[in-house]
């Protein structure tokens, strides 16, 4: 029983620690090289960039193993992650077709501290501060808005042409859906199988709390950088 929540807990580890990829929330070379160079509609390759930005966003796959852990019923998984999707693909297609420039650390320490918000909801800390239990349908929504100006300021760094700008987009948003998708079943696959055993609700706040931990960390990265760079 305690194998399986070391392990799960190790994987979340390596979400965060592992890779260079893990402080460095932007794309690889490759990708870089096509988006400056690209000057017409692109469905696959903005397909494609959008589900791997989505399966290495271990940002925004924190948070959401932070919404779906105490979720049990699929209906209620789809709920959320729904409102979530909504949420960021909103501020995603308003920040970049309107020109909405957000500091990338800034925006980036906020999506940390969603991390924390939802671990800390997860344990039951925010009905005890607050003597009742904040919406957490809205929290989502709201948050999903913040990752999706994330998201978006990522696409302004490169002054993609704004000739079917929106068709690059939605192929990108798509892109991010699937992956998020893709991510997901193997997120609930661990999390059924561990729920199986005792040690899921005796690990629950570990689990939790390094949920708060990892979210810190990330949200102190982003505002060292934001303070020597922004």
């Amino acid at each position: 029983m305690f194998k399986v929540a070391n392990m799960f807990v190790s994987v979340l580890l390596l979400c965060v620690f592992s890779s260079s990829v893990a402080f460095a929330h932007g794309v690889d070379a490759n990708t870089e090289r096509f988006l400056l160079a690209n000057e017409g509609v692109a469905i696959g390759p903005f397909l494609y960039i959008g589900a791997k930005h989505m399966v290495t966003g271990y940002d925004h796959l924190l948070f959401l193993l932070g919404v779906i852990f105490f979720l049990f019923r699929k209906r209620e998984v789809l709920l959320y992650v729904s409102l979530f999707t909504v949420g960021h693909s909103i501020t995603l297609f308003l920040g970049v077709l309107n020109n909405i420039s957000v500091d990338p650390y800034l925006i980036d320490a906020i999506i940390g501290l969603s991390i924390v918000y939802k671990g800390f909801d997860n344990l039951g800390g925010l009905k005890r501060l607050f003597g009742f239990q904040p919406n957490t349908q809205i929290a989502v929504v709201v948050f999903g808005l913040f990752h999706g100006f994330g998201l978006a300021t990522k696409i302004q760094d490169f002054a993609l042409p704004k000739t079917d700008l929106w068709k690059n987009l939605l192929a990108f948003n798509v892109g991010v859906e699937l992956g998020q998708f893709l991510a997901l079943v193997f997120i609930l696959i661990g999390l059924s199988f561990w729920r199986r055993h005792r040690s899921f609700y005796a690990f629950s706040n570990i689990t939790n709390t390094f949920l708060m931990t990892a979210g810190l960390i990330l949200f102190g990265y982003q505002m060292v950088g934001y303070s020597v760079y922004g």
